[in-house]
């Protein structure tokens, strides 16, 4: 038999967690990411699901009832480093929680159901998120993703066969993706279960600050020129950039060398990661961010190369399908809502695919951390919303 929802839950929170954090570490093709694939694909076949994957690690669980183009809901199962219990593994597990509901209503869709597990949403190890759904929709191609390379040097195309374009999606007519939200606003609106209206556009920029290594007692401030200084400048006006605009700007990875306490750096690397209402304000954010680095740099005597590493734009999710999906429920609407964090239902959206998202209140609104919470009985209404969606989707 199956595991429930609570069982499940279970089984995968001592997955990849740390003993003094509390944080889970669940990179991809990693031995916890992969120890996860594989209870997916278990759970699949407990249910009788039909299991397929593609060369690039994603895999689909379809249930083969009905005909014509099918509904896939899911998520991913890999983390942020020291990141939350509940991004992506909430979707997936809810998406077979979700089947099961509805076997147990009797409900016979009139076209397949399928749960599906991307791989490398997070950009954590190969550094491009949603590389996997990414793939998966020809978004990016073979030829880019496999020189990929993590920060031990390892390549993407020497962890997955590749090669090969992926068919997982060709029978797909709708996706429904079930996320914890990631910030306050349900709570601020005593909601359980929102809908995503759209995703704010987004990138991730490389800023390379060179200067001139040097003893830490001996050289005078005055004689230095420290690309520690222009980046903790440029970190501090990036902050001020994005609060006043109501945008936002994380300097979140940094790279030091020599990285010695008693010697003046040679080179800093840092990652910007910028999120904003408008295509057109991220790009004056970045731009308003960058000259002032690099005013900053001219007079540390420093040098700065900004490299554009990768930018998602606006997702504007079905306004239909949101309204369809959010509308007539008891005790009312559910609220249709904006995001500002990436997901791979943007992914699909953007290729073409009628998407959906459904969120699922977070008490504290903290996520990317060991803190990510959300409670049972709000994951439980939210495994009962997507049963209601799958079914909606699939009379």
């Amino acid at each position: 038999m199956p595991d429930d929802f609570e069982r499940m839950w279970a089984d995968l929170a001592p997955v990849g967690r740390s003993a003094t954090s509390g944080g889970y570490n669940r990179s991809p093709f990693t031995a916890p990411e992969t120890e996860l694939r594989a209870w997916f694909v278990e759970q699949c076949r407990a249910r009788g699901l039909r299991v397929e994957g593609d060369s690039y690690g994603n895999v689909v669980g379809w249930w083969d009832v009905g005909a014509g183009p099918a509904v896939l809901t899911g998520s991913h199962l890999d983390s942020v480093l020291d990141g939350g219990a509940y991004d992506g593994p909430l979707g997936v597990v809810s998406g077979l929680a979700a089947l099961d509901l509805l076997r147990s209503r009797g409900v016979a869709p009139a076209r397949p159901i399928g749960v599906s597990v991307f791989v490398e949403e997070e950009g954590s190890r190969f550094g491009l998120a949603c590389l996997g759904s990414r793939l998966a929709t020809g978004a990016v191609s073979w030829d880019q993703a496999r020189e990929l390379r993590d920060r031990d040097g390892v390549a993407f195309g020497d962890v997955v066969a590749g090669g090969a374009s992926s068919s997982l999606l060709s029978s797909v007519g709708t996706f429904v993706e079930l996320h914890v939200e990631q910030g306050r606003d349900l709570v601020d609106r005593g909601a359980a279960v929102g809908v995503a209206s759209e995703i704010w556009p987004h990138g991730r920029y490389r800023f390379d600050f060179a200067g001139s290594a040097n003893h830490a007692g001996t050289t005078r401030m005055e004689d230095r020129a420290d690309p520690m200084l222009t980046y903790a400048f440029t970190a501090l006006g990036a902050n001020k950039q994005a609060r006043l605009a109501g945008e936002r700007a994380t300097f979140g990875r940094v790279s030091v060398e020599p990285n010695g306490t008693n010697a003046v750096p040679s080179h800093v690397t840092a990652w910007l990661d910028a999120r904003c209402a408008t295509e057109e304000s991220l790009a004056a954010l970045v731009e308003g961010i960058t000259t002032q680095a690099t005013d900053r740099a001219g007079r540390d005597g420093t040098a700065l190369v900004v490299t554009v590493e990768s930018v998602s734009p606006a997702v504007a999710f079905d306004a239909a399908l949101a309204a369809r999906v959010a509308a007539d429920h008891e005790g009312g609407d559910w609220p249709v809502i904006p995001t500002q964090a990436g997901h791979d239902a943007g992914i699909l959206s953007a290729a073409g695919i009628p998407t959906a998202m459904l969120f699922v209140r977070n008490p504290t609104g903290v996520s990317h951390s060991p803190a990510e919470h959300a409670e049972l009985p709000d994951c439980l209404v939210g495994v009962s919303a997507l049963a209601d969606t799958l079914e909606r989707l699939t009379r």
